[in-house]
């Protein structure tokens, strides 16, 4: 079936001209939000802003939201950020080494954990925190239940045991492991100068490239399905986080060794989120729905913009539009939505989606304090319109005049996995394949009113949006979408 509606918008509103902020005031503010709005006190953070949500003190969203700290601690030695460093050092969890059969964790929390741990000694000198980052890599870097199957030098994202229980999906490696495994060894290797870990860098980051790399463009899929003898993309997955570390991860390897080709492929990769990653504004889309960090790249191109003036000058200007452009996106309380270049979010925020807007906002007064950035007044005068896209209707197009468009639904409507939909912008379809994947909520709740696709245009124009059936595979699993407004930007 093929569900129409168009509406066609004016001229945008002639109202008073946009607010404007400098950098450092927006740094400051996304300061503000880690301490008054996110951090829930005892070293842990808020899950998301919705009642009944829990506090977190390991995994990606937490550990997003200290990585976003340490920014700031590093940037200016900001007191705030230095005693929520110490808080976090002690309560971060004391891995043991995951041993079969009675290994249960997935493999990559401790891998994300291991980097705040890191991260909580670099700043505040605790040997704990030390002892902590050591225990969280070496539960992974030391077990027997990860690294098997057909590609045995990439680890399993869940033990043997685990696997039994869930044939369908059990099968997948994910890149949040590796690509975390080896930033945390690198961490270690600067903080120890223990061999060691230099060595399990360097081999890590050689697996990653024979499995994770894309065979077109220098961009990392997050999934390899390890399955009947075979190991098997899941292509054009490209998560911020591990393409962000892998940019980090390069960077760090030249440095550590003197070789320069990790650099240039560090460089290729940041170039190719530039190029690919982006709306037709050039502003960075987050397709993942929360199941991905956006801090990890603000992190890398940073560190690529400071450490490569030259060759990095567009990883500044990156991280400078995507950061005046996030503005939009940004709520009454501070919290930003994951998409850049969106509407603030009628959902209150989670740790999976804000972390990146407040690292832009840190990275930025690094780079540019006293630059001054507008919030433009788009989504402010945007018009909402109902729609009924479902599942049955697939195929779906909503045809519109404006210079953006925002599509709300229920993230988890089906909570927490199972069913997600392809996207095509006038034709052509995003070249992060994941479109919509409506049913993955990472608070494990269905969140209502939340932004599930957004997109924006430099002027005004008349567009289209096709959503189509998603493509079944055991991760994602087959065709879903439930969406009921559309926002258009004047």
């Amino acid at each position: 079936m093929l569900a129409a509606l168009v509406a066609t918008l004016g001229a945008t509103n002639a109202g008073s001209a946009p607010a404007t902020e400098t950098f450092a005031a927006i740094g400051t503010d996304a300061m503000d939000t880690l301490t008054g709005t996110l951090y829930a006190g005892d070293g842990t953070w808020k899950a998301c802003l919705s009642s009944g949500c829990p506090s977190i003190d390991r995994d990606w969203g937490a550990d997003a939201l200290t990585y976003a700290v340490y920014l700031r601690w590093h940037a200016n030695r900001d007191a705030r950020a230095l005693d929520l460093l110490r808080a976090i050092a002690h309560t971060l969890p004391n891995y043991p080494v995951c041993r079969v059969p009675d290994c249960t964790q997935w493999s990559d929390v401790p891998s994300w954990d291991a980097i705040a741990a890191v991260r909580a000694y670099q700043a505040t000198g605790d040997p704990s925190a030390l002892d902590r980052a050591r225990a969280a890599y070496a539960s992974v870097a030391e077990s027997d239940a990860y690294a098997l199957g057909a590609c045995p030098e990439i680890r399993f994202q869940r033990p043997p045991a685990v696997r039994a229980r869930d044939p369908g999906q059990g099968g997948f490696k994910t890149l949040e492991t590796d690509a975390n495994a080896l930033k945390a060894a690198l961490l270690l290797y600067d903080a120890t100068r223990e061999r060691a870990y230099l060595s399990d860098a360097l081999s890590t980051y050689d697996a990653i490239r024979r499995r994770f790399l894309d065979p077109d463009v220098p961009l990392y899929t997050v999934y390899v399905e390890d399955r009947d003898g075979e190991c098997t993309q899941l292509p054009h997955r490209f998560f911020a986080s591990v393409n962000g570390d892998m940019i980090w991860n390069g960077l760090a390897l030249a440095r550590a060794t003197g070789d320069e080709a990790y650099g240039a492929q560090a460089i290729a990769t940041a170039h190719a989120i530039d190029d690919r990653l982006a709306d037709s504004r050039g502003v960075f889309a987050d397709l993942q729905a929360e199941n991905d960090v956006v801090e990890p790249l603000v992190e890398a191109m940073l560190e690529l913009a400071q450490r490569e003036p030259e060759r990095g000058r567009f990883a500044r200007d990156w991280i400078l539009r995507n950061a005046a452009a996030a503005l939009g996106a940004r709520r009454p309380d501070g919290t930003y939505g994951r998409f850049f270049d969106g509407p603030p979010p009628p959902a209150p925020a989670t740790a999976w989606q804000t972390n990146g807007g407040l690292a832009l906002a840190i990275a930025a007064a690094q780079l540019a304090p006293d630059e001054v950035a507008a919030v433009q007044p788009g989504w402010s005068a945007a018009q909402t319109l109902r729609v009924s896209v479902a599942t049955d209707t697939l195929p779906s197009t909503l045809t519109f005049t404006g210079s953006g468009v925002a599509l709300v639904g229920t993230l988890g409507e089906h909570c927490c996995q199972i069913g997600h939909a392809r996207v095509l912008v006038d034709g052509v379809e995003t070249f992060d394949r994941s479109g919509i994947w409506q049913n993955k909520s990472s608070p494990g709740r269905s969140l209502p009113d939340s932004v599930l696709f957004a997109w924006r245009w430099p002027v005004a124009g008349a567009h289209r949006i096709e959503i189509l059936a998603g493509e079944p595979n055991r991760k994602e699993g087959g065709a879903f979408a439930d969406i009921g407004q559309m926002l258009v930007a004047p």
